[in-house]
């Protein structure tokens, strides 16, 4: 189907050209290709490199696509701690990374910007094989706090006294329970920190719980944090000032008593607090960081900022504007893709559409997840049924357990987690879920290989890593109607055990899609396409690119069979059998690692009842996939329509050799 981009008449050239010229930095941003140059400008000047930095992002992002918000956000954050710390001899651990496009085009990267998250170019996130200014690498949220603290400890041990460790981690990222843990062990190893935290009441959607409130509650303590500052500052300049400044350090939890209404919980877990800051006043982030380099010891920085400041539109609407893709910079507009013809919707969706109806249906149903409402669209369930369904913040695990005991209820939990992220609450899923056979229903969106953001956020390993459940049921549709139905018959009363869907991001394959809901057999999967020599087995999506090639391979006179499994677990042992009795050779094929995967369940189904077709295995390798567009990734993973055509090729000129020699 033929597509194009809507775009602004008179932008369309000027697009065009930026796309095909490097972009133009500022004068100022133009000479600053390290930290080392970024430390010759004088500091009257910084706010026109941030004003050029902020641009320079605007003007990249807006032709190139890519994360905007947050890195928007962090502007003059990102060149204060640069202009301030040694990097890279000081270590920053930026949390997630959708706010480290700064940093980036600071540290060396101006040049490259332009390959941003495109195949073969720069990560979107940073990457420790990628820049020695990267520290840790990162994607998911919440690692940063931990991080930084295992290298405070080791420089500690080293002897290396001359460094700072610095992580940046946003409000988002705090509501995760990580950065607790860490915290606790932070507040008691006296390890040489500084823990940043960017609040801007936002992660992609925006903060819930009650720790947002908590921060706006001490945002609000301004008189607390002025009292103690000026005597801080005034014990610093009598005689004997850092005895004095151990004083006043005792002397503030009276202060806190005076003027705050409650204590603060960072410096209970012993850390000392400072805040708040604003976090666009360059010269102000300036003076407190030289000043907090002077303080030893486990401490935190609590600066306000705006996420896409600079950018009106951006500031307006921050959870459209956090990756919104190709948009004409002067006017706002977001170029949008047009078809010649109605288009398949987006799995997620399907599912958000097809939750209400069920949720309709089925007084039962219910819909959890963590932090991607919008992303994963139950944001329409908690706009239309706002008591059956919960945003429980950046806390997979969390929300694993708590569905799991909505189900012990009785309750019917479509938790929604991206395929990745549901790694981080594994031991919820074995403990909470399948040992105990509560039906809670995994929608793992984003499965597969997601594109831009790369090896962070494919989703390959879920069918490995839930097959081996026992009590689990994990299928992937190949289409719409599929994922619909599967919905429906695991919420039925019939199903009583966990069931995983696995579906990918994007466009689905049917503009027909809404279609009366139908129960599905469990462990069944369907013939497609009859045929000979050559069975095909396929799981999920990628049976969409068998389809195009058997259509392309019956025109060269070859037909293999294709069956389309639906089902990993419990497999379809009646097509297994029938396949091994009847095919000289198999080809399986998915969207997940092929170790352990699809494809390894139906070799390990082969070898137990010795069967021996020539099985191929087509899927993700065992390596890291970098990031690009899906469509490059499958060909250079070989799983695409190309790829089961070759492979059929050579299979079939294989056993016809083989036949005639025979």
């Amino acid at each position: 189907m033929r597509k194009r981009y809507e775009t602004s008449k008179n932008n369309v050239f000027l697009v065009y050209l930026i796309r095909i010229m490097k972009l133009q930095a500022g004068p100022l941003l133009s000479k600053i290709n390290f930290p080392s140059d970024l430390k010759k400008v004088n500091k009257e000047d910084l706010l026109e490199v941030c004003t050029e930095l902020r641009q320079f992002i605007i003007d990249s992002v807006s032709v190139n696509g890519g994360h905007f918000g947050a890195s928007l956000g962090v502007v003059e954050l990102s060149v204060a701690l640069h202009y301030v710390f040694n990097t890279p001899d000081d270590l920053l651990v930026w949390d997630v990374g959708h706010q480290a496009y700064g940093h980036k085009i600071l540290t060396g990267r101006r040049e490259q910007f332009h390959t941003n998250r495109k195949y073969g170019g720069l990560s979107g996130f940073p990457k420790m094989s990628e820049s020695k200014y990267d520290a840790f690498g990162v994607g998911h949220s919440s690692t940063s706090i931990s991080a930084a603290l295992g290298m405070a400890i080791a420089s500690k041990l080293k002897g290396e006294t001359y460094r700072h460790h610095v992580a940046i981690i946003g409000d988002g990222a705090m509501t995760a329970g990580l950065p607790f843990e860490a915290l606790q062990h932070v507040g008691s190893s006296g390890a040489n920190i500084l823990i940043i935290l960017n609040d801007n009441n936002m992660s992609i959607d925006p903060n819930v719980g009650s720790l947002k409130e908590y921060l706006t509650d001490i945002t609000t303590s301004k008189t607390y944090n002025k009292v103690r500052d000026d005597v801080w500052k005034i014990l610093g300049k009598l005689p004997g000032g850092d005895f004095n400044q151990k004083i006043a350090s005792k002397v503030e939890a009276g202060i806190k008593g005076v003027v705050s209404k409650t204590s603060n919980l960072f410096e209970a877990l012993g850390l000392r607090y400072f805040g708040q800051v604003d976090g666009h006043n360059i010269l102000k982030l300036v003076e407190t960081l030289k000043d907090l380099q002077k303080i030893k010891g486990p401490k935190i920085l609590h600066i306000n900022t705006i996420k896409g400041k600079g950018y009106d539109l951006a500031e307006k609407d921050q959870t459209l504007w956090h990756a919104p893709g190709l948009f004409d910079k002067t006017t706002g507009k977001i170029n949008k893709v047009v078809y010649d013809a109605p288009q398949p919707p987006k799995y997620q969706d399907v599912f958000g559409k097809s939750i209400i109806e069920l949720a309709k249906l089925n007084k039962k149903v219910m819909g959890v997840t963590p932090a991607m409402p919008s992303g994963c669209s139950l944001k329409y369930m908690m706009a239309e049924m706002p008591d059956r369904a919960f945003d429980v913040g950046i806390c997979e695990q969390h929300a694993v357990t708590l569905s799991a005991g909505l189900a012990t209820q009785g309750m019917k939990v479509f938790c929604n987690i991206y395929s990745s992220f549901m790694q981080r609450a594994y031991d919820q899923v074995v403990h909470d879920v399948a040992i105990q056979k509560l039906p809670v229903i995994f929608c793992l969106d984003r499965a597969g290989l997601v594109g831009d953001d790369g090896p962070t956020h494919h989703g390959v390993y879920d069918i490995a890593y839930m097959r081996c459940i026992p009590n689990m049921i994990v299928a992937a549709p190949m289409n719409e109607v599929e994922l619909r139905n599967m919905m429906f018959t695991a919420q039925s009363e019939e199903n009583t055990l966990p069931y995983v869907i696995r579906y990918p991001r994007g466009e689905g394959v049917m503009s027909d899609w809404l279609q009366p809901f139908e129960m599905m057999e469990t462990g069944k999967g369907m013939l497609v396409k009859g045929g000979s020599k050559i069975a095909i087995l396929s799981i999920g999506h990628p049976g969409n690119f068998v389809i195009e090639a058997c259509a392309r391979l019956a025109d060269k006179g070859m037909e293999p069979a294709h069956y389309n499994m639906r089902f990993v677990k419990p497999i379809d042992e009646t097509i297994l059998h029938e396949v091994g009795k009847h095919f000289d050779a198999v080809i399986t094929i998915e969207d997940g690692t092929v170790v352990g995967g699809f494809g390894s369940a139906c070799l390990e189904f082969f070898a137990l009842h010795q069967y021996k077709p020539t099985v191929t295995m087509l899927g993700i390798p065992d390596r890291i996939v970098e990031h690009g567009k899906p469509a490059e990734l499958h060909r250079e993973c070989h799983y695409d329509a190309n790829a089961v055509v070759e492979t059929v090729e050579v299979l079939w000129e294989t056993l016809h050799v083989a036949h005639a020699a025979s």
